[in-house]
């Protein structure tokens, strides 16, 4: 979501599903996930923390919520794969902030970091847990000249950061690029213009970045967007893989992948479409010839089920979200048979789906201050809204994340919210 005069804005949405005649009860023993919602409207900005309901995907939220993010405007935030530690970007402070999971989904703040660049936007972990993919609106410039800004754009930057085994995070991981014909190495890799979206592939070996703008000489026509694929060592250092930047619509505005590493995903919010790509062995990405499959209007928000079976993306303008089947061969997304949409509240930008049991779907609304949820049916993909939804949030909610409660498997998934 584009939401520039007031900050760059990563909007999550959580939907959760109510069943039968009304909700079971939210005890701790019912609970399947904690989940977790970023707000901006307050200074410094807030967590909403929730208990999911193992039967309704109903929420409730927990004692002592909301929390401090540890900054202003929180747009966006990603648990780690052992559901022990959340991180939450504050894009007006250019930080980071770690904090540790109870057992009861309590947050604890730990560890405060800046980011190399600022206004930072978007971020993803790999699966292994190991590093750690923030993406700045804007790169650093050089000594003595004019900083970035809505009135002086330019590129942005991703910054990869190793991970600890106590989920602190190591200093940026120097990487070796070259620029305007030198080669430079600096705490962050190179970007297009206006980075919304950051994707880490499952396998660990690749991450994509969507760019609002391609980077020039991409190859793309005059205005186009763009998506950065990087190879990612073990270590965090970046090489980028054949053929990259990618050309991906006119204004990208958030990425994901499916569980199997074989295909990506991109919105295009100006166009309303769905843009995939299968990706080589290499990284290297090849549109699918299928071409794109259009959304409602505005999407900037996209979850890959678990499962690697169905899509979701919110939608900022109709107040929807639209679902996909994906095709297990070609990776081509079709809308599910009956209805193609389902409606949440007022401007949901991101969508997640929880990890426990990934049979619950959640959405952000941003412009009335709820969180949407559904039910999934794992058979047919479709939702069911809960009756008892919406819930309410602090205050501009931004992006959505859930850790699993108890002894259920730990299915990671990233949500992908755009700017």
């Amino acid at each position: 979501m584009k939401l520039r005069k007031s900050g760059q804005i990563l909007l999550a949405t959580v939907v959760s599903l109510g069943v039968g005649l009304g909700l079971t009860s939210c005890s701790p023993s019912n609970t399947i996930d904690y989940v977790y919602i970023t707000n901006t409207k307050a200074n410094p900005g807030q967590i909403n923390v929730y208990y999911a309901d193992s039967l309704s995907g109903a929420l409730t939220q927990i004692p002592d919520s909301p929390y401090q993010s540890g900054g202003r405007n929180p747009v966006g935030e990603v648990t780690s794969p052992n559901g022990k530690n959340l991180y939450v970007i504050n894009r007006d402070d250019n930080n980071i902030v770690q904090f540790a999971i109870g057992s009861d989904g309590k947050l604890y703040p730990l560890n405060t970091y800046n980011t190399p660049g600022s206004e930072p936007n978007a971020i993803a972990i790999n699966q292994a847990g190991t590093l750690l993919f923030v993406a700045d609106f804007y790169q650093p410039v050089s000594t003595g000249a004019a900083p970035y800004s809505p009135t002086n754009p330019g590129p942005g930057d991703l910054v990869v950061y190793t991970i600890n085994s106590d989920g602190s995070l190591g200093g940026p991981v120097t990487q070796t690029f070259t620029q305007n014909g030198t080669q430079v190495s600096a705490p962050y890799y190179p970007l297009g213009v206006g980075p919304s979206g950051v994707s880490a592939l499952a396998n660990n070996g690749f991450v994509y970045v969507s760019d609002t703008l391609a980077v020039n000489g991409a190859g793309c026509s005059v205005g186009q967007g763009g998506i950065d694929g990087l190879q990612v060592s073990s270590a965090g250092v970046l090489t980028p893989a054949p053929g990259t930047p990618y050309c991906a619509g006119t204004t990208p505005s958030a990425i994901a992948s499916d569980p199997t590493s074989r295909f990506l995903y991109v919105t295009d919010s100006r166009q309303n479409q769905l843009i995939g790509y299968t990706i080589l062995s290499t990284g290297q990405l090849v549109t699918f010839p299928s071409g794109p499959s259009n959304t409602d209007v505005f999407p900037d928000g996209i979850v890959v089920d678990p499962r690697g079976q169905y899509i979701y993306v919110s939608n900022y303008t109709s107040n929807d979200v639209s679902a996909y089947a994906i095709n297990q061969q070609t990776g081509s997304p079709s809308a599910l048979a009956g209805a193609a949409t389902y409606g949440t509240g007022t401007g949901p930008i991101c969508v997640i789906v929880e990890p426990g049991l990934a049979r619950f779907v959640y959405t952000a609304n941003f412009l009335d201050n709820t969180v949407t949820g559904f039910q999934l049916n794992p058979n047919t993909g479709t939702l069911i809204l809960n009756q008892n939804s919406p819930y309410l949030a602090a205050g501009q909610p931004t992006c959505a994340a859930a850790v699993p409660h108890g002894n259920h498997a730990f299915e990671h998934v990233q949500s992908a919210p755009g700017t």
